[in-house]
């Protein structure tokens, strides 16, 4: 126990942020820090950005919050952008990606409740992370964060990451499967890109089976992977499609999409939101998707992703301890066959903010989409210079 009033669930760093310009953070000393983490891929834009700051501030003097027993405007001029850019057909808005994906895993059993089946079963990925509800945690696959929230929910089935022959498997031996819910990137666990059909595959198997193929976007989404769906590089489209994160660059907002059958699943009292997509969230959510379509943010991702690859590619070439390099846009990972925990605390004090993974093997960052060759050469510099000190400590 700490004379905190806060509960101790966080373990923080010693630093407390005053304002933010661009890629940059700025603590109440003064000393400036590039965000290489977005606030974990929340961010996008950046920190202040002007117009997403005009869109709050002119909202927020005009109206903030109604309930969803009204029409809300902005919230259906939202979803429709949304359907657009996706491929979609409607939108249920949340204020997470817990919520988002809460959304999803009811509208699956509901969906299987629909096609007589009636202990609808969900596939869900080892090492995944959807959220921290309790039925979004059990879809998780992470044994530490489940701990000691037992009983969780039931109706997932637990299949590895980025094998196909175990879903078909799963199809021969469980008939109770109405989907399958997946990251197109594994985020969490330390960027974990799939093979390239992966995706494909099961479109494929969900089109076979009868399954609604539902993708966890509330990271990959918004432009992060270089498309404004990770799910787009395939050339597919799922028939659910969650995300949050990036959506709102830090005002709270969630989105479940969905067509197909899955459109039509949800009815009036099924589900709800309080706050999901009040007018304040959706006003900043639509200067987003203005300003990444606007500025070719997400070619921009995948320019300034490539750029941080090949320079820790460079900069680690013939490094026996580097077991890997990879990444998917702003989505970049350095997995090392040893634990650096310490180098985010290093990191920091270098004035670069990241985030390591992994059982502390893998670094992970998450820049937002602003970033420039300027900024993306010294996070390759200053990071590949820490790594190289702790592994020689070794």
């Amino acid at each position: 126990m700490t004379d905190s009033p806060l509960m101790n669930n966080y373990s923080r760093l010693s630093v407390a942020f005053e304002r933010g310009e661009g890629a940059w953070l700025y603590d109440q000393q003064g000393n400036k820090f590039l965000d290489a983490l977005s606030g974990i891929a929340v961010c996008g834009l950046g920190h202040a950005h002007p117009k997403v700051t005009a869109a709050i501030t002119e909202q927020a003097a005009r109206l903030i919050h109604t309930s969803n027993l009204y029409t809300i405007p902005l919230q259906t001029e939202l979803a429709q952008r949304l359907c657009d850019l996706s491929g979609m057909e409607n939108v249920f808005f949340g204020n997470s990606g817990a919520e988002a994906n809460e959304a999803a895993i009811k509208l699956a059993r509901l969906y299987g409740r629909q096609c007589g089946i009636d202990t609808p079963s969900v596939i869900v990925m080892e090492q995944s992370f959807h959220g921290r509800t309790m039925a979004t945690l059990s879809a998780t696959g992470n044994r530490k964060a489940q701990a000691g929230f037992e009983p969780l929910v039931a109706g997932f089935v637990r299949a590895p990451f980025n094998d196909v022959e175990a879903i078909r498997t799963i199809a021969a031996n469980n008939s109770n499967v109405v989907a399958i819910l997946v990251e197109p990137i594994q985020g969490e666990s330390g960027v974990r890109i799939p093979d390239q059909d992966y995706l494909n595959q099961l479109r494929q198997i969900c089109d076979e089976q009868n399954w609604l193929l539902m993708l966890d976007e509330v990271q990959t989404g918004n432009g992060r992977t270089g498309r404004y769906f990770a799910y787009q590089h395939n050339d597919i489209l799922p028939d659910v499609v969650t995300t949050a994160k990036g959506l709102g660059n830090g005002v709270p907002i969630g989105a479940c999409l969905a067509r197909g059958a899955a459109a039509g699943v949800l009815g009036p009292g099924t589900h709800g939101s309080t706050f999901g997509g009040n007018p304040l969230a959706c006003a900043a959510a639509l200067a987003v998707i203005d300003t990444i379509e606007s500025d070719s943010l997400c070619q921009k991702a995948a320019d300034m992703g490539a750029l941080l690859v090949e320079g820790f590619q460079r900069e680690f070439e013939g490094a026996d301890y580097v077991r890997d390099i990879r990444g998917k846009g702003l989505m970049v990972a350095i997995e090392l066959d040893q634990p650096v925990t310490e180098l985010a605390v290093l990191a920091k004090v270098k004035g670069i903010l990241l985030n390591v993974t992994g059982e502390g093997k893998i670094v992970r960052l998450l820049p937002p989409l602003i970033l420039n060759e300027s900024e993306a050469s010294l996070i390759i510099g200053v990071i590949s210079k820490l790594i190289k000190i702790l592994v020689s400590d070794e």
